[in-house]
């Protein structure tokens, strides 16, 4: 998998820009097998196929769609085809499947279905013969693209990749896009390891080159950087390349073009006055929140332009935009005009809490229909049982007729069955009759963001799912305040890419057919239990596990459908467990007999089946049945042919202790004894699991049929090989409430505990032990990191308040952010600081502080 897409994420290619209007003639399956030289079964020649899918989640026209199962490293598409032909699909591309169980389905059979989807989006490329822009190097990519495209969308129609759809997969589905009215195209190509950058260049075939730059980004898939520029550099090996631009700044990959390409055509350009690039940009200074400069481009010199970043990737990518642009022609008061106006472009959508039991989706800088269909994606992920809400703004030059354009995000809008919409801006409020023809919709429209404000009401909003997007000159942050629950300034991020590369990270460990449960008790250790149950089962986690019953239902009430096992049930507590369809934990005689007296009582149903887990005690000495008790509880069970033993497991006491693995594998041993001994006694399939996170790399031999992840899912693992492969997942920032100058002798904080030895400067934060941030950490015990620099902590830590020794950090000022923990200071650095474990970090974490949750 490249730059973080999900082997199985998909793209509705013909959604993404109004594929179904603008391909005026789409492919015939029996067209496409004859591409791919396929076999397998052809039932109706003619059917016309519009959409590629990879994702068994993501159908909304079924009948145009063609279903292609891909099987990856912790996935296999093929486990989902049925999922798809359920819902109305009759058109496969496999590996292996059963035809007989699909009879009147079009399914042709290939040996590599990656292969076969780079096949077909290559034969689509060739089709067309236009400019076609290719974009690799270390970072940049997608914001390049997106600025060029910035620059070009009024004098070109523009086919490029949806955000940073840049893999093996992303490539070949951005590049179906391409059809009849597109004269231009950009698309960015990324790779991690060699050998990936040929299947791309085939499929893209750029005619212009951009190499953006190169860093340590994907180090590890090469031997080094020699190497992995090589194998970039092979995005730009085609003969129908005209020109490659790149940065002679970048001394390596100056010499690797010229020893790996040396027949092609270059354009460089320098900021460090180089005397070999062709293109010279100089006079580079920053005045009023916006960097102007002057660039001395081939045939003419531009003086004094400026865009609205100060930073030095931002600067960087906007001169590789502008030289491209330029090879187009761009006259100078247009560039000048655009440069002002570039978006940020966000590589992620924000979820957070709102009002009045409402969630927020924050998609405010980026307006157009691919990043409108992917939010509506996430949307769809995310809903849980709300009411869903889209307030969008007008999509601002997006090179479609606007009755075009407003149509179809009409139909996007039906499609995703959305309930409410509001609709900000002149030109979607001309035409909303679009919008107010959709069915059982409630529709409202504003002229202007102000509009929308003026009039905004709280009580308009309770329990929603809302997204709001739109172009960043209609300032939507705005309103995103006005929906977003009020709370201090700390914060805990949540990370949701990252949740499923650790899931898939140790998915990759398992034996075939071993089944995840994934823990979520203690409001999924501090991040918030239905979000990221939400996430979970949509990438296909197989049970759920809460402490209490009550932390059961509210998944339940959120629309999770998975089976969700209750580890510490309280007899009272039956009557719910089954109304909500839980399956509780016995681990014990006298349970065990309470549930029998539950489902044996009157106007129980006697008919319906009640799953238990039963757990097995093998030397935590906690919960479980002793093994002398096992037969006894076997033969209460065997008295009540309603109960199904849904698992049997047990605990490991010390899997995440080196010290103790003899008797990790004892317990393992003793547990594959005693549950053999019940698994043997009934007539139905019973699953048995044991590891926990740490056992999982450790003891293979223990996986049975499932194992349970908790704190591997977010990030951390005993085992250096397996952390070193892990991304954090939770990010604890909090703001500087006030700075103060501190003189020698001087005491700071409760107690008088810490006295000045010198004149200093002390930072106050807006977190406290209320908040999570223990005062074990008081008097230098604790350290927060600000504007690059460690911060250690001053005084005693208050309820809502901790002060820092900021004296050696001259840039701070008041509102700046300051990271508790998160990418400079690890969870388990924190952790050693406070003397405990991850787990009590995470879980202690206060409800106050507010989540907010990221996904690319």
């Amino acid at each position: 998998m490249i730059a973080g897409i999900p082997a199985f994420d998909s793209l509705h290619c013909k959604g993404l820009i109004s594929f179904a209007e603008r391909f005026a003639m789409p492919y015939t399956i029996e067209e496409i097998k004859s591409i791919l030289t396929a076999s397998g079964q052809i039932v109706s020649s003619k059917a016309n196929i519009e959409y590629l899918l990879t994702d068994s989640r993501s159908i909304i026209f079924p009948g145009n769609s063609l279903f292609i199962a891909i099987k990856g490293k912790h996935f296999d598409g093929h486990k989902f085809i049925s999922q798809a032909y359920n819902a109305g699909v009759r058109n496969f591309i496999a590996e292996n499947t059963d035809l007989t169980k699909y009879p009147d389905a079009n399914i042709l059979l290939v040996e590599n279905s990656v292969l076969v989807l780079q096949q077909l989006a290559a034969h689509h490329r060739n089709k067309f013969s236009i400019d076609v822009i290719g974009i690799t190097g270390s970072n940049g990519k997608t914001i390049v693209k997106e600025w060029i495209y910035h620059l070009l969308r009024t004098t070109k129609n523009i086919c490029r990749n949806p955000k940073s759809y840049n893999s093996q997969i992303g490539v070949p589905l951005s590049v179906w896009q391409l059809d009849a009215t597109n004269d231009l195209a950009i698309f960015e190509a990324g790779i991690s390891q060699p050998g990936e950058m040929e299947n791309l260049e085939k499929i893209i075939q750029p005619t212009i080159g951009v190499f953006t730059n190169i860093g340590p980004a994907h180090d590890e898939g090469f031997s080094d950087i020699h190497q992995k520029i090589a194998e970039k550099l092979k995005l730009f090996s085609g003969d129908q390349l005209d020109v490659l631009f790149y940065c002679a700044d970048y001394p390596y990959v100056s010499g690797e073009i010229h020893q790996h390409i040396p027949n092609a055509v270059t354009t460089s350009w320098s900021k460090l006055n180089n005397s070999n690039a062709d293109i010279q940009v100089k006079n580079i200074r920053i005045e009023n929140a916006k960097t102007i400069f002057d660039i001395h481009l081939i045939g003419r010199q531009i003086k004094n332009l400026e865009i609205p970043f100060i930073d030095d990737a931002s600067f960087e990518n906007a001169v590789c935009a502008i030289i491209v642009a330029d090879n187009f022609g761009i006259d100078e008061p247009h560039l000048r005009e655009s440069l002002t106006s570039l978006p940020v472009v966000s590589m992620r959508l924000e979820l957070k809490k709102g009002i009045n039991n409402c969630f927020i989706i924050n998609d405010v800088y980026s307006s157009d229909i691919a990043s409108l269909e992917i939010a509506l994606h996430f949307l769809q992920r995310q809903k849980q049982n709300l009411q869903t809400h889209v307030i969008l703004s007008d999509i601002d030059e997006s090179g479609v007729n606007a009755d075009a354009l407003y149509k179809e995000v009409a139909q996007l809008i039906d499609e995703n069955k959305i309930q409410y919409f509001t609709g900000i801006g002149e030109i979607i409020s001309a035409h909303a009759v679009y919008f107010e023809s959709i069915s059982g919709i409630k529709t409202q429209f504003y002229s202007s963001a102000e509009n929308f404000i003026h009039s905004f009401g709280q009580n308009n909003f309770h329990s929603q799912f809302i997204l709001l997007k739109g172009a960043r000159r209609f300032r939507l942050e705005r309103i995103s305040n006005l929906l977003s629950q009020k709370t201090h300034g700390t914060v805990l991020q949540i990370n949701l890419n990252h949740l499923v590369h650790n899931l898939n990270v140790y998915r990759a460990l398992l034996h075939p057919g071993v089944q995840t449960m994934a823990m979520v008790k203690a409001f999924s250790y501090g991040s918030g239990t239905a979000e990221i149950a939400s996430v979970l089962a949509s990438n296909h986690v197989d049970y759920f596990a809460v402490a209490y019953a009550d932390e059961g239902i509210e998944l339940r009430k959120n629309g999770i459908h998975l089976p969700v096992m209750v580890m510490n049930p309280e007899p009272d507590t039956f009557e719910h467990l089954f109304e909500f369809n839980l399956e509780p934990e016995i681990y014990n005689l006298r349970i065990l007999k309470l549930f029998v007296e539950f489902i044996a009582s009157p106007g129980s149903p006697q008919e319906v089946d009640r799953k238990i887990h039963l757990k097995i005690d093998t030397g935590m000495h906690r919960l479980g049945f002793d093994s002398t008790e096992v037969e006894e509880a076997i033969e209460i069970i065997k008295k009540y042919p309603s109960i199904k033993i849904a698992s049997v497991f047990s605990h490991l006491a010390a899997a995440d202790e080196e010290k103790e693995n003899d008797f990790t594998k004892k317990q393992i041993q003793l547990f594959d004894k005693i549950s053999k001994k019940i698994t043997t006694q009934f007539d139905y399939p019973i699953i048995r699991h044991i590891l926990n996170s740490p056992g999982i790399s450790k003891f293979s031999e223990g996986q049975f049929d499932m194992v349970r992840l908790g704190i591997g899912l977010y990030g951390d693992d005993p085992s250096k090989n397996i952390l070193k492969k892990l991304l954090p997942v939770s990010y604890l920032f909090t703001t500087v409430s006030q700075i103060k100058n501190i003189s020698a002798g001087e005491s700071i904080g409760y107690g008088r505990s810490f006295y000045a030895e010198k004149n200093m400067r002390i930072a106050t934060l807006n977190i406290g032990y209320a908040d999570g941030f223990s005062r074990r950490l008081s008097n230098g015990i604790g350290k927060v990191f600000i504007n690059g620099n460690d911060a250690p902590v001053v005084g005693k830590v208050c309820m809502d308040m901790i002060m820092v020794d900021v004296t050696n950090i001259q840039s701070i000022k008041e509102g700046d952010i300051a990271e508790i923990f998160g990418e400079h200071i690890s969870l388990h650095q924190y952790a050693v600081m406070m003397q405990t474990i991850p787990y009590e970090i995470l879980t202690g974490i206060s409800q106050r502080v507010k989540r907010v949750y990221v996904q690319e």
